[in-house]
């Protein structure tokens, strides 16, 4: 071999784009694509971006029968890990309760002030009876199944949920018995969120498709008849997001809130477009754990707090949306009334099952406060654009009362929370591995 022989130059790799600037290039390309598609009456783009976005919602809903089930039912079992299971589990259901208080509060507190429904040109006759409406009656009795077979078929998540939580119940209850099928449950569970993983990384394309069809199908004319009631959502979701959130991290957890969003960010990014907490779940966990939260809690909490926890959906909207509706239909709404409005946002909020869309939770209030229905038909055309502020805000809440909880009983990893990165999607089997490592974090609660 000749000494003058040349080293072979090792071949470059081309960088990764990281995956929230994915998301944003999907954000301006969904825009861009849904005002040409509007503006120069380009049907075949309009149908494209229709088609594309359809698929990405229908991918993730694929999974959100089995996950419910099985992430419910893991969850549930792993709690006999925790010292003092019973006191985490009612304290993570006592600060869901609080911050949808606060939720709600501010929700009513900005409509008060701003009269969403005034000025619009809206009239009761713009409105339509929604094919079903949801009452307490259907709520009550709506959460035990008729078989095991239906609420999977027509994706009954809160009776999903119930089986779910009896199942866990069961196997608590058999002890030794039931290893069997906790193994096989945890393996299907592994083995469904590897499968969301896949269709979570399409997000961009999905965010194309869902940002360009609202574009293109409403316009921002539609959007110019609500511009006070959707600036009224924005602005109250980001209030609780923003204020009230790192305000709760600071004065109760006692920790950094920059820090919580640095972590959580990726999670709330991919609630934003996809506009669905259980199929944003996976990622939810992995930032939960990665800021700290120990592994056998986050898997109860964050799949307790998809199917329930919802300040976005739940509270913050349909206080609005209430208010709203009242305005239209001239009808004055008194301090019970606003009191009934906080009492089914507090207790009401499993009937949106983190599922794309808040029409059950929106039908409950209305019914309740014997409001007309058809006000809900005022609102589905404009719901898509705000869905996705509600639902970053109920994601972000699903990762803020966990940390809360976990750092009050003081089985926070304050390490592990002070390193979190902010984009912990970018590998997700390193994500596996980390999360495994701080599995080990002592509970002593």
């Amino acid at each position: 071999m000749s000494a003058n022989s040349a080293t072979p130059t090792p071949a470059r790799r081309i960088p990764s784009i990281p995956f929230w600037a994915q998301i944003v290039t999907g954000l301006a390309l969904g825009v861009l694509l849904g005002w040409l598609a509007r503006s120069q009456d380009i049907g075949w783009l309009h149908t494209t971006l229709e088609q594309v976005g359809d698929i990405f919602v229908q991918l993730l809903k694929l999974a959100v029968a089995p996950l419910v089930f099985f992430a419910i039912l893991v969850s549930i079992t792993n709690l006999r890990k925790v010292n003092n299971a019973a006191r985490l589990a009612t304290r993570t259901l006592l600060w869901f309760m609080i911050t949808s208080l606060i939720a709600v509060a501010i929700g009513l507190l900005i409509g008060l002030l701003t009269d969403p429904g005034a000025g619009t040109g809206l009239t009761p006759r713009d409105g339509q009876k929604p094919d079903h409406a949801g009452s307490w009656i259907d709520f009550l009795t709506g959460i035990v199944p008729t078989d095991v077979v239906t609420p999977f078929t027509e994706l009954n998540v809160l009776q999903i949920v119930f089986m779910a939580a009896v199942a866990g119940i069961a196997a608590l209850q058999l002890g030794d018995r039931a290893k069997p099928v906790l193994a096989l449950s945890e393996s299907v569970l592994e083995l469904l969120q590897k499968a969301l993983w896949w269709v979570i990384r399409l997000a961009p394309l999905g965010t194309v498709g869902l940002i360009g069809y609202a574009i293109a199908d409403y316009g921002w004319d539609l959007i110019g008849k609500y511009a006070t009631f959707t600036a009224d959502v924005y602005i109250g979701c980001a209030l609780v997001l923003f204020g009230v959130y790192p305000l709760l991290l600071a004065t109760v957890a006692k920790v950094n809130p920059l820090q919580f969003f640095k972590g959580a960010w990726p999670a709330i990014q991919l609630a934003f477009v996809s506009r669905s907490s259980v199929g944003t779940m996976p990622v939810t966990t992995k930032v939960t754990e990665r800021l700290g939260v120990p592994k056998e809690y986050t898997s109860f909490a964050v799949p307790f707090g998809a199917t329930t926890k919802m300040d976005g959906c739940a509270a913050i909207y349909p206080a609005l949306a209430a208010i709203f509706i009242a305005q239209i239909f001239d009808v004055q709404l008194g301090v019970k009334d606003y009191l009934l409005i906080v009492f089914v946002s507090v207790v009401g909020s499993a009937a949106t099952a983190g599922l794309t869309g808040a029409t059950v939770m929106l039908t409950l209030t209305l019914s309740t406060l014997s409001l007309p229905l058809e006000g809900v038909g005022l609102l589905m055309a404009i719901d898509p654009v705000l869905d996705m502020m509600r639902t970053a805000t109920n994601v972000a809440g699903q990762a803020l009362v966990p940390v809360v909880v976990a750092a009050r009983e003081g089985i926070l990893d304050h390490d592990a929370y002070n390193a979190a990165k902010l984009s912990p999607i970018e590998d997700g089997e390193a994500d596996g591995r980390e999360a495994e490592q701080q599995a080990a974090v002592p509970i002593t609660a």
